[in-house]
């Protein structure tokens, strides 16, 4: 069984290609329905996940991710105002490496099954026109996680910007740690520290 602290690894992934009857249907999606997907997704990949192994996880769990989640749009939150003042090559490159350690994190915390279940308890409105999907895994032997999903509309649907495990603020610890390395050791060294951590996953 996956130790309940490895649940609260919550990663993010660029936008992949996909079937225009695919992205159509993704792209008229509500918020339940968008996190409902992606939970269902995970469940799926963690009972294969043996089969699969890292490579094949990372493969199932990109277009997952890249479906449910705003990744421009939180790249962007996690530097902060520092994203203002980096160069349109850099905002890509940053983009891109943050979206491989976001599926990376993932392929290595969902990689083992022992009957956990996610659930919807509720949803809510924000005062900023945003929702709020309230959910929980529940982990056989052990205490559940519990999950709050924020989403914003982009388009026709809905998009995750951010998701607190346990009360914990996965955007909050990115931004602190990704904003302090910037301004302190410069871009380089941010893009070489997430790329040490993907490979990182990919040995464990």
């Amino acid at each position: 069984m996956m130790p309940v602290k490895k649940f609260a690894v919550i990663a993010f992934s660029i936008s992949s290609l996909f079937a225009s009857s695919v992205f159509a249907q993704e792209e008229s999606a509500t918020a339940r329905q968008i996190v409902d997907k992606f939970q269902t997704e995970l469940v799926q990949v963690m009972k294969d996940g043996k089969k699969l192994g890292y490579d094949g996880r990372y493969e199932k769990l990109e277009p997952a991710v890249s479906n449910s989640h705003d990744l421009p749009k939180i790249a962007r939150i996690v530097v902060g105002k520092e994203w203002e003042k980096l160069t349109e090559e850099q905002q890509k490159k940053l983009t891109d490496v943050f979206s491989k350690l976001s599926i990376a994190s993932y392929a290595h915390n969902f990689k083992d099954f022992s009957g956990e279940t996610f659930a919807i308890d509720s949803e809510e409105e924000t005062k900023m026109g945003g929702v709020v999907i309230h959910s929980h895994l529940t982990i056989p032997d052990d205490k559940p996680v519990k999950f709050d999903y924020m989403l914003k509309e982009k388009g026709a649907s809905w998009r995750i910007i951010n998701i607190i495990a346990n009360g914990v603020s996965d955007l909050a610890l990115k931004r602190s740690e990704y904003t302090a390395v910037l301004q302190r050791d410069g871009f380089d060294a941010l893009i070489a520290k997430i790329n040490e951590k993907i490979d990182n996953y990919a040995k464990q």
